[in-house]
């Protein structure tokens, strides 16, 4: 199963692509929101981990584009985000994000997330 990883941090989503290997998961990784749109436009996924504050478009904004378009609005969403605001999570909440976990995020955590989450 594919999982796409929409994180601007290099260092963070290449650590985020190898927990996805770890949890049997072949990721593609996107540094911006556009790039995360192109891939979700192209290809099949079972999952989305998305970053929150990204240099383009915000992720919220690449939440609300895949739950209104047909094609993608079952697609499974983790935001994973170092905002800790109530309003970033109730927002995510109510766009239907599976789950919202905060960085810094326990590894363990993240992929029982991922697995519990995954459609395939």
């Amino acid at each position: 199963m594919r999982v796409l990883i929409v994180e601007d941090d290099p260092e963070i989503n290449q650590l985020l692509a190898a927990y996805a290997q770890i949890a049997g998961f072949q990721p593609d990784c996107a540094l911006t929101g556009e790039a995360a749109l192109t891939l979700v436009a192209t290809g099949t996924y079972s999952l989305v981990i998305l970053d929150v504050m990204l240099p383009d478009i915000d992720g919220m904004e690449i939440a609300r584009r895949l739950r209104t378009n047909p094609a993608t609005m079952h697609l499974p969403i983790v935001v994973l985000t170092a905002l800790t605001v109530d309003s970033t999570r109730r927002t995510a909440l109510e766009l239907g994000v599976q789950a919202f976990l905060n960085k810094p995020f326990d590894p363990d955590e993240l992929i029982r997330v991922m697995r519990k989450w995954a459609k395939g």
